[in-house]
């Protein structure tokens, strides 16, 4: 057994996994798993730069990480930053930061990897299933990107677009500084017509229709699996794995975008940091199976992070 740390940071959240790994036997044993709502993407789709507020956000997460990391004795971290530092001008300042906390340097990695990681991490432990068929199609919807990959037992095609939560709501739902409650029909046929064309651009790398299973990963996805399932609290095991409809996630996505900052607050299993955004997130997950023709998406909770304490193993 090795005990690993992974640090994945994205757009939204920046989240940590310590686990013991026995690479002989394929287990992974998580030790602990938390996530935090930072928002680092703050305002980088119109500015190009991490906002100061948003890098001390990130690093208060990241000293609170540093003493669980060090409290289970964890042999070695990999941090991997996502899409939102890969697009920033002063990412350096965000790589110095990291590097002071927790001593090590952040890798911010391209969406190539970032898709394989997703794949390895949601998919090592279906491998042997009779009732989930090959090939899979691994969608990743994060903050500031989403991930596409198809592939059987390793990665056949990988894609990264633009069409994160974050990224969308910015875009399309924010004016003079404050998200529009509830969306206009204009501002949501403007989100979609985003996520069509990051479609069209997916498929010319991946064959998204050739998939016979949708694997659907991070908090867009698991909130939708949480306010499906009416949980009265966010429950992971209930979570994952999980199987969601095609026709059950159009009315919560018809609702989430229908419905106030109140109304979405109020739902028991919406985390905070997700009020805002989920309504451009679920409205990705939607379109990807209604492009892909899925009947339902099976959600998992294990995901890049995962890939990432694989990879340190």
């Amino acid at each position: 057994m090795t005990r690993v740390a992974a640090v994945d940071c994205g757009t939204n959240s920046i989240r940590l996994l310590v686990a013991d790994a026995d690479p002989g036997t394929g287990a992974l044993v998580d030790l602990d798993r938390r996530m935090t709502i930072v928002r680092l993407g703050q305002g980088v789709d119109r500015t190009g730069r991490l906002a100061p507020e948003a890098l001390e956000r990130t690093f208060a997460a990241c000293r609170e990480y540093a003493e669980v990391i060090k409290e289970h004795g964890a042999q070695r971290l990999r941090f991997v930053a996502t899409s939102a530092s890969r697009d920033a001008e002063n990412r350096d300042e965000f790589v110095r930061g990291v590097l002071d906390i927790l001593g090590v340097e952040p890798e911010v990695i391209s969406g190539d990897q970032e898709a394989e990681f997703s794949f390895t991490g949601a998919t090592r432990e279906l491998t042997g299933r009779d009732d989930l068929a090959k090939p899979y199609l691994v969608v990743d919807i994060g903050g500031g990107s989403t991930e596409f990959v198809v592939g059987e037992d390793r990665v056949r095609a990988a894609r990264s677009v633009d069409i994160g939560c974050v990224r969308m709501t910015e875009r399309h739902l924010v004016r003079d500084g404050v998200v529009t409650d509830p969306p206009t029909q204009e501002q949501i046929a403007a989100i979609r017509a985003d996520i069509e064309a990051a479609l069209d651009l997916a498929e010319e790398t991946v064959p998204l229709r050739e998939a016979r299973t949708l694997v659907g990963l991070a908090g867009s996805v698991t909130t939708v699996s949480a306010i499906a399932q009416d949980l009265p609290e966010y429950d992971s095991a209930a979570i994952h794995h999980s199987r969601i409809g095609l026709d059950r996630v159009r009315e919560i996505t018809t609702r989430l975008l229908a419905s106030t900052h109140a109304e979405r607050s109020a739902v028991p299993s919406m985390h905070p940091g997700r009020v805002d955004v989920i309504g451009a997130g679920a409205l990705v997950l939607l379109a990807v199976m209604e492009r892909t023709g899925a009947r339902e998406v099976v959600v998992s909770e294990h995901d890049i992070l995962d890939g990432i304490a694989w990879s340190v193993a």
